[in-house]
């Protein structure tokens, strides 16, 4: 078979390295994209990370693909229709970063708890005041955790340790786990209603497009914090800054945005603007949203840790071993 592994650096081909000897493994540094499907058009597997192209105008370039290995847990950035469509195997990476994430929760949160943006900002500019510096203790807060997955679980775990009381949503409850950590499963409502910090874990479908909007806002305690490292669309993000600028949130931290492979660069504006493949309006919205005091953004580096890459890696090269030997693990297309 011919593998190509896109969206890779030099360090991780060597993850690969094992199906070097059977098979026509390639690499590329760039995502995939219809230029580079085009390039290997010849390819029977192909695995790649979130912001490469998985739409059906690249996949069909391929001539006779039958798996896609995504170095991700969410698989809605694939045109999963023309994979089933076509036979395309989708598998995915379901547990690589139940820690890494959850850790990056209270990275965000910490830093708005003890203004540590603001602080860092003032002292390397030689002021060492104390003025507008006050934070909040996080022991006897109530976290809402909206999706009780594994990273979600982990992020209640966490809380615990911080000694939060912990109330959690899921379509799915796993009382079990609720006992052994101690936190309560709740409704929706009584969740926004009754925590001073939420934090999603829910994956990114149109079931999820959304969920935090205007109504959910509306319901949150004056003052509320919310946490987001889950998808951008889950929050409508007018209806955000809305909450921001009125004063019902507090404040965000922020490991997703809606539009956040082309904000990057403000140059990316118009050129979005121009091509009309991005939302203009969400773009500004997102865009405002970096300039904020009381909002802190991350560039989607929540999973980002070597220890949450090398498990990305090693799951993925699993599955594509499994796919050969006509047993692929953690299949997401049937």
């Amino acid at each position: 078979m011919k593998i190509v592994i896109f969206d890779v650096e030099p360090w991780e081909t060597e993850v690969f390295g094992t199906l070097e000897a059977d098979h026509d493994l390639a690499f590329e540094e760039g995502p995939l994209d219809a230029d580079s499907a085009e390039k290997h058009s010849d390819a029977d597997v192909i695995s790649a990370f979130i912001y490469s192209d998985h739409s059906s105008e690249v996949l069909r370039k391929f001539d006779d693909l039958k798996f896609v290995a995504t170095r991700s847990t969410g698989f809605d950035h694939i045109d999963m229709d023309w994979c089933r469509e076509n036979d395309v195997t989708v598998s995915n990476v379901p547990t690589y970063g139940k820690n890494t994430v959850a850790e990056h929760v209270f990275a965000l949160l910490l830093a708005i708890s003890h203004k540590v943006v603001e602080a860092v900002d003032r002292t390397r500019r030689g002021d060492f005041t104390q003025a507008g510096l006050q934070g909040f203790d996080l022991m006897g807060q109530t976290m809402g955790v909206i999706g009780t997955g594994d990273i979600g679980t982990h992020t209640a775990r966490i809380a615990r340790g911080f000694q939060m009381e912990v109330l959690a949503f899921d379509v799915n409850p796993r009382n079990d786990i609720a006992d052994e950590l101690g936190f309560s499963y709740v409704e929706m409502d009584e969740l926004l209603q009754k925590s001073d910090i939420i934090s999603l874990h829910v994956p990114g479908n149109e079931k999820t497009k959304g969920l935090i909007d205007k109504s959910a806002f509306g319901k949150m305690k004056d003052g509320a914090i919310l946490i987001n490292t889950a998808r951008g669309p889950v929050v409508d993000t007018d209806a955000l800054l809305e909450a921001l600028s009125s004063g019902k949130l507090r404040a965000a931290g922020l490991d997703v945005l809606p539009e956040e492979p082309v904000v990057r660069e403000e140059a990316e504006l118009l050129r979005a603007y121009f091509s009309r493949e991005h939302d203009l309006d969400t773009l500004l919205a997102d865009h405002i949203l970096l300039r904020l005091r009381n909002v802190v953004i991350t560039p989607h580096t929540g999973f980002n840790t070597r220890q949450a890459v090398q498990r990305i890696l090693d799951t993925t090269r699993e599955n594509i071993e499994g796919f050969i030997v006509g047993k692929p693990p953690n299949v997401v297309s049937s």
